[in-house]
């Protein structure tokens, strides 16, 4: 009679085993298009020597004199970023240096350097255009600048010209939403951009010629286009609506 039953107790056995069982659910792995490692190249190696100018040690030390001896590795960010602006991107020797320089182990700044994508761990050009494509930047057509970009430079995204000119990203957000779309060219902002103003941008650029900073639009930094609807009188001045016996 037991033998009857014993399929259906090991069937609830197992029923029950499986249920106090934890199950763990994962998530796709997102790959990246950046390499965290680093393998010598003929441009990037620590053979290649780097240091500071004279002008960039002394704004090195200015960097460094702001934190505590023991503490000067607090300095390894801005001084990345002064390398970066004299190299043109951060190479392995650029970290090596920084790393002699703070008296840390090179490890140190190869985490920051490759955490941070502000650093440029290849070559760039010498117009590091960056998209925004950002949801306002989106809404506002910058798909077409990016569109209008590669057509007239020839590249895509991630690609750099063969005259070594212009290296093209797209970035998220750069803080400047009120103005989109906006490319960031070096440390430089142009903004309010069409694919025709775009364009000119760029064959001035190319030309030497000098380009003005900001809105292409015309307005003044992010007041409205049609004029400013607010604070359009002279405000009133000192003891407004204040009692006399004050």
């Amino acid at each position: 009679m037991l033998a009857r039953f014993r399929p259906l107790v090991s069937a609830t056995s197992n029923v029950l085993r499986s249920s106090a069982i934890r199950s763990l659910s994962t998530t796709t792995a997102v790959r990246s298009d950046a390499i965290f490692v680093h393998r010598d190249t003929p441009e990037n190696n620590p053979r290649i020597a780097f240091e500071f100018s004279a002008d960039n040690m002394q704004e090195a030390k200015r960097i460094m004199a702001k934190y505590p001896p023991q503490y000067k590795k607090a300095a390894m960010i801005p001084l990345l970023h002064l390398a970066q602006k004299q190299n043109g991107w951060t190479s392995i020797s650029v970290m090596n240096y920084i790393a002699k320089l703070l008296e840390v182990p090179p490890m140190r700044v190869y985490e920051v350097a490759t955490f941070y994508t502000m650093f440029n761990r290849n070559p760039v050009g010498k117009y590091f255009l960056q998209v925004c494509t950002t949801t306002p930047c989106q809404l506002c057509g910058s798909s077409k600048i990016v569109e209008a970009i590669e057509k007239h430079l020839g590249i895509k995204v991630g690609e750099t010209t063969q005259d070594k000119l212009f290296t093209l990203v797209e970035v998220e957000c750069a803080g400047a939403c009120v103005n989109a779309p906006v490319i960031s060219v070096n440390d430089d902002y142009f903004e309010d951009l069409t694919p025709e103003t775009t364009v000119k941008l760029l064959d001035d650029l190319k030309a030497g010629k000098p380009v003005k900073r900001g809105p292409v639009s015309g307005r003044n930094n992010c007041e409205p286009l049609n004029g400013q609807t607010t604070l359009t009188t002279p405000p009133p001045g000192p003891g407004f609506m204040v009692r006399d016996d004050l």
